[in-house]
């Protein structure tokens, strides 16, 4: 089998778990805000992405939209990709998809949320080199129990936690996020 007929199969696998991740998480929750993104990638990152896909469905992992009763959201600077983003990463295979999330939330602000639902439900498609393969980023809706901020990020990828009304221009999915909170809140 040759390096091309590899990749192939490793996104037909991802494809299949990221199928079987969508429609459960689809249809365990409901009024959430739907979007899809398509990114075009080196073969490397391919590889990368669509064996995280194939583990779980996720090549992201879990994210966290949290809100403050003011209606600020939540965001973290990731320095790895010089944004503004909702808290989240990868999901422990010992770990619900939610609880991974709120472990994450916990390392990258420090802070206790009531988790509410799905709030966005979004899938990613990556193309390189004639390859297609596609994930789920699930970002879960949590209302704020506290709101003082430290990072504490083991991965040292984010350098600052802060409540936003007026998003910054460079958050990442920035329009969703205003879409979810104007629904939402």
């Amino acid at each position: 089998m040759t390096a091309v007929d590899n990749l192939w199969y490793l996104a037909d696998e991802a494809d299949q778990r990221a199928e079987q991740t969508y429609h459960r998480l689809a249809s365990d929750h409901e009024n959430y805000v739907e979007y899809e993104r398509t990114r075009t990638v080196s073969r490397s990152r391919f590889r990368t992405v669509a064996d995280r896909i194939r583990e779980n469905g996720l090549p992201y992992g879990a994210h966290t939209l949290v809100y403050r009763e003011s209606g600020d959201l939540l965001l973290v600077r990731h320095e790895g990709v010089d944004m503004w983003v909702v808290p989240g990463g990868e999901v422990r295979p010992d770990e619900s998809f939610r609880e991974g999330a709120r472990r994450e939330l916990q390392e990258e602000a420090g802070i206790d949320a009531e988790y509410e639902g799905l709030g966005i439900l979004a899938r990613v498609a990556f193309r390189s080199d004639g390859h297609d393969a596609w994930g789920v980023l699930p970002v879960f809706a949590a209302r704020a129990e506290t709101t003082d901020l430290e990072v504490a990020d083991p991965d040292d990828e984010i350098s600052e936690a802060r409540w936003f009304n007026d998003l910054p221009e460079d958050t990442r999915d920035r329009a969703e996020l205003l879409t979810w909170r104007e629904r939402a809140l």
